[in-house]
């Protein structure tokens, strides 16, 4: 029995950008395009109404822009939806706190199109949309108080834990990680559980980025 597609919101006030996605999404047997927000104002009470499962978030837009959206949907919602910042430059300050705020991960805009539908499964499935060395960048550049020290809750880590998290902070996803460190994906599912329980995180995204403002890389 096949599986039904993936139900995909876009957010973005450029009518063009929007017809864009839509295009490349619809071609897709996996994933449709249900419905279209030209403001954060339009896609909230849409994306409570249509619970897609994943939202194309632009983070630059009038009214209500992308990391309000982010934020209102991810505090109203018992289910809400993944979430990927789709932007025009990745050191954009917008795209951290969009992250921050609770998106799954971001997406430039000349992102090709295997890129964008990848990143649309990616997760989909649970996977974050991170690109390393931009979020390091990030972080840097918006965390100037990050402790010099490790954070309390990296005491709490077991050693293959704190493996697990520097190499989603490298931006590998639970596949990549299994075959890293030799176990099993079901083995780095549950590491995956307990490092989003001990840094007290809601994704992978915001694992990492409590990885990196804590410190916690710096002392890896």
């Amino acid at each position: 029995m096949s599986r039904p597609p993936l139900r995909v919101v876009v957010a973005d006030d450029e009518r063009m950008v929007r017809t864009a996605l839509r295009v490349i999404i619809d071609a897709e047997p996996d994933m449709e395009v249900v419905g279209e927000a030209a403001s954060g104002a339009e896609a909230l009470p849409l994306v409570r109404s249509l619970a897609p499962d994943v939202v194309l978030m632009d983070v630059r837009m009038p009214e209500i822009d992308g990391i309000r959206a982010t934020e209102q949907i991810l505090a109203t919602m018992a289910e809400p939806p993944k979430i990927v910042v789709v932007t025009t430059f990745e050191n954009d300050s917008y795209v951290y706190d969009a992250l921050r705020a609770g998106a799954s991960g971001f997406l430039l805009k000349r992102a090709g199109p295997d890129e964008l539908i990848g990143a649309v499964r990616l997760v989909a499935r649970g996977d974050s949309l991170l690109f390393p060395a931009a979020v390091r960048s990030l972080a840097a550049s918006h965390a100037a108080a990050a402790r010099t020290a490790a954070p309390a809750w990296a005491a709490r880590l077991t050693d293959r834990e704190a493996d697990v998290l520097r190499l989603m902070a490298g931006g590998l996803s639970n596949h990549e990680i299994s075959e890293r460190l030799g176990v099993g994906p079901q083995t780095v599912k549950t590491h995956v559980a307990g490092v989003l329980a001990k840094t007290g995180s809601r994704d992978r995204t915001q694992a990492v980025i409590a990885a990196y403002e804590g410190g916690f890389m710096k002392k890896s």
